[in-house]
């Protein structure tokens, strides 16, 4: 076998490889051996065929397969005796194998793995949030689970937002309908997300059994497509108004939240510890955005286009995966690479960088810290154990909690050697994923 091998840029590099056929006829002749023994050809028993004319019958199967893996064999003999580290899969080019006459050529064209030079860390500004749980966040986060509990009553007065209406409609474009629940009634909570604010707009102030017309000018990008800049008349029958009712904060509710004794005040410190737990996880996560964000921002190195490549493919497909889960037809997802090009380009840049920090660093997470994440995965559950049982069931199953695990000791890492400043946050502001 004969290599050459060509720096085309910095990431691009060309190899010439030259096979003997003779170093794979053996191998050919040992196949049709093989094949012989259990050959059904017209005018021999199973296994009595000649093999000349098994070779008439199978010979380009044979060689191609056989020419193939020499293929795959001579490349990956090429790349280790060169110490390329290919990222992405090569483009080989060859002539058909049945021209070759003492020996095939083939070309192989990919790219390598690049220098990553992870920048002077202690330059890195990273910014650690942290806030306080104080009452009045225990306040609205009980006044959120009330929400979730609400039932409504019957009232008498116009509909006002946060009411719950029934109602039937008729809608019409140009004095076409284009919608009408034909007298079947719908509930409505009166500003609620997911609607135009201009349609509940239109609904205050209608009363039970009284009729209401107004119209609604749809804008240009709007979805559905159909009603995109168009002025909609709807005729809207109100068949009940109901305001909304609160349960008390009291034994019961304390109950419905799972304190077994209805204690409200053991509720309410529950309460705040289960927020305290949250904001905890959501600080860390924001930390570990910052950081990565800031490591990508100062390291130094050029992306191989065949990584980007994969990625944007791997992300188009769980992002038509998910439409479709959410109802969408296939036929109608219409995505284009260029949408994730960026994003692609960022997360590849960044799996290189902690790569590098890693290996380099010797920051794996060791037998401990990958139980630790387990343990805390397996704190939501019921039953612990079981979940704790299933991960060590199937070392494959650890790898997502080693990946945490060793991210985690990246950003310690990280800020151990960058300057860091505190962030006072509001508690919203944390729970919304705000900046």
């Amino acid at each position: 076998m004969a290599a050459a091998v060509e720096t085309i840029s910095n990431l691009e590099r060309r190899v010439t490889i030259k096979v003997p056929l003779a170093s794979l006829e053996g191998e050919i002749r040992q196949r049709l051996i093989q094949i012989s023994r259990t050959a059904k050809v017209a005018g021999f028993r199973p296994g009595k065929a000649p093999v000349g004319l098994v070779n008439q019958h199978y010979g380009d199967q044979v060689r191609d397969e056989v020419y193939s893996k020499a293929v795959e064999t001579s490349f990956t003999e090429t790349v280790e005796q060169n110490k390329l580290r290919v990222a992405g899969f090569p483009n080989i080019q060859h002539k058909p194998f049945a021209d070759a006459a003492t020996d095939f050529e083939y070309v192989a064209t990919f790219e390598v793995f690049p220098e990553v030079k992870l920048g002077d860390l202690s330059k890195l500004q990273i910014e650690k949030p942290s806030l306080e749980i104080a009452d009045a966040d225990v306040d609205k986060t009980l006044n959120v689970l009330l929400k979730q509990r609400v039932s409504f009553e019957p009232v008498k007065r116009a509909a006002k937002k946060e009411d719950r209406v029934n109602v039937s409609l008729k809608a019409s474009i140009d004095g076409q309908q284009v919608e009408d629940t034909a007298g079947r009634g719908m509930d409505l909570v009166l500003g609620e997300p997911g609607r135009m604010a201009e349609f509940d707009d239109g609904l205050v102030g209608g009363k039970a059994g009284e009729a209401k017309t107004f119209d609604i000018t749809y804008p240009q990008d709007h979805n559905p497509a159909q009603l995109a800049g168009k002025k909609v008349t709807y005729e809207v029958m109100f068949n009940s108004v109901s305001q909304p009712v609160l349960p008390k904060i009291d034994a019961e509710f304390a109950k419905s939240l799972g304190v077994a004794d209805g204690d409200v005040v053991k509720m309410r410190a529950e309460v705040k510890l289960s927020i305290e737990q949250e904001a905890e996880k959501r600080v860390k996560a924001r930390i570990k955005e910052n950081v990565f964000k800031a490591l990508v921002a100062e390291a130094a190195l050029e992306v191989p286009k065949s990584l980007v490549g994969a990625e944007i493919n791997r992300m188009m497909q769980m992002t038509a995966q998910n439409l479709q889960q959410r109802g969408m037809a296939a036929k109608d997802i219409k995505l284009e690479p260029t949408m994730f090009e960026e994003q692609a380009k960022r997360s590849t840049s960044l799996r290189l960088i902690l790569s590098e920090a890693v290996n380099a660093n010797k920051l794996q997470a060791n037998a401990d810290q990958v139980r630790a994440v387990v343990d805390t995965f397996a704190n939501s559950y019921e039953k612990p154990q079981e979940l704790v049982d299933w991960y060590y069931a199937d070392v494959k199953r650890l790898d997502e909690p080693a990946a945490l695990a060793t991210e985690e000791n990246v950003v310690n890492w990280v800020l151990e050697k960058a300057k860091v400043s505190a962030k006072k946050i509001k508690f919203d502001d944390l729970m919304a994923g705000a900046q």
